[in-house]
């Protein structure tokens, strides 16, 4: 029915339309997309697939992050354009376009859809028509984690998401409920994850008792040795594709990881970065000439690699760019480390249609998206990350067999609970750590004013 809705408006009469497909994991979005992507192209037509992350991408058909095959600008401002001339090849391929798919649409800030409509509208030629007249399908799960503001307070997260878009009442929303990958005796599991998911067992102060069997004992150690049995042994690719670790805050990721780096067999590398840095050229005070290496190698920023990368062969990592998104190197790919030398690093990816291709990473130069320091940084590193454990916002869009979650620092937003516990679909592969004296309970952050009507299983 979804299908037939959203094909009808591409095929039959004048085309155009906007609709969102909204379903929680397993609900078959990812199906959708690629039915309606093969029965768009089977008739010589053209449809987009874009995803809001790298990870996301990779799982649909000649998939691109929107911010690549729409030119999105960075930052995105309430008067950008995209940044696609009007006569060239691009902006072409969007005249001719009949279809744009657009998954994990609610973790983008609003004003992207917003300047694509506008853009479009004019690139087409056809200002008086939504997205100028060109069927565009968003998708996604309003329980997840919302769009990112740095610093942005709850009124700011909510205002900047697509629900509370100029867009929102001209969609046309399809529901999917029932799962389609839970067995039977998981039910009751999912159907948990759907009330954690709009709140129904969490209390006025955000409190959430967890299942007595989720839990794990109070150490570190107990939450590793559940999640990765045997890690001091040589261990397959396989092995670091089915499982992870999952923290709320960058600094406790580090810190796992580093102590699952020193129980993995093999001699450490470290990989140490070139940095520099130059002033800013908005105003902003500060002599770029006063940072010393040591100083500038002592920064952590979220989305840059650490100056300090110590890896080991066999360990794995996750690509923290779009490098080659066709030959599925994008950011959020995970991959085991092969070779290590001075100038690149050999990984195997994981995971996806690219499992087992060997690819090279180089050193490029990257700065942060942000503008939060007095000067300009220039990281000269490897894109990677140790991946035995991430962050819960870098693991949204991935599906694991075994998960552990590592709850001693409580989660601090939306959804952040909800998509943990949520990346695989038994309860009985879900650990958790808790501090001690936690009595089982934890945080779930709900902003219910983001949410659509619940669902049931």
């Amino acid at each position: 029915m979804a299908c037939q809705q959203i094909l009808a408006s591409v095929f039959e009469g004048a085309p155009g339309g906007a609709f969102f497909v909204e379903g929680p994991g397993g609900t078959g979005k990812t199906f959708v997309y690629h039915t309606l992507c093969h029965a768009v192209r089977a008739r010589g037509k053209i449809a987009l697939c874009v995803a809001s992350s790298g990870i996301a991408a990779l799982l649909l058909e000649g998939g691109r992050t929107a911010h690549s095959m729409l030119a999105i600008p960075i930052p995105i401002l309430p008067d950008s354009s995209l940044n696609i001339p009007k006569q060239s090849h691009k902006a072409e391929l969007l005249r001719q376009a009949d279809l744009i798919l657009w998954d994990e649409a609610p973790m983008q800030d609003k004003l992207c859809a917003e300047t694509v409509d506008q853009s479009l509208r004019d690139i087409r030629a056809q200002p008086d028509r939504l997205f100028g007249g060109l069927t565009v399908v968003f998708g996604g799960d309003f329980q997840q984690i919302p769009p990112v503001i740095v610093h942005g307070s709850k009124p700011r997260i909510i205002a900047s998401s697509l629900r509370r878009s100029v867009l929102w009442d001209q969609l046309c929303v399809v529901r999917l409920t029932q799962n389609m990958r839970v067995l039977p005796e998981e039910l009751s599991w999912m159907q948990w994850l759907l009330d954690v998911g709009h709140g129904r067992h969490t209390s006025e102060t955000a409190d959430i008792i967890l299942p007595e069997a989720l839990c794990v004992g109070s150490d570190v150690k107990d939450l590793i040795a559940a999640v990765y049995p045997d890690l001091e042994q040589r261990q397959p690719p396989e092995y670091f594709m089915d499982r992870t670790i999952i923290a709320p805050h960058n600094d406790s990721v580090d810190l796992l990881n580093q102590a699952m780096l020193s129980v993995l067999p093999g001699n450490v590398h470290t990989c140490w970065s070139a940095d520099s840095a130059s002033d800013r050229d908005d105003g902003v005070q500060g002599d770029s000439r006063n940072y010393t290496s040591d100083f500038l190698q002592s920064l952590n920023i979220s989305g840059l690699p650490l100056a300090r990368l110590e890896l080991k062969t066999g360990a794995p990592v996750m690509v923290l760019r779009n490098i080659d998104p066709a030959n599925g190197l994008c950011n959020g790919t995970r991959g085991i480390v092969l070779n290590i030398s001075r100038r690149c690093v050999q990984i195997s990816i994981i995971g996806g249609a690219h499992h087992g291709q060997k690819c090279f990473i180089p050193r490029i130069t990257l700065t942060p998206s942000t503008e939060s320091l007095p000067f300009i940084l220039r990281r000269r590193q490897f894109p990677l990350r140790l991946a035995f454990a991430m962050s819960i916002n870098k693991s949204q869009g991935q599906s694991v067999q075994t998960v552990g979650l590592d709850l001693r620092r409580p989660v601090f937003g939306h959804g952040q609970f909800y998509v943990a516990v949520s990346r695989c679909t038994s309860g009985s592969r879900v650990k958790v750590l808790l501090p001690p004296n936690a009595n089982y309970k934890t945080k779930n952050i709900v902003w219910k004013e983001l949410l659509l009507s619940p669902l049931n299983v």
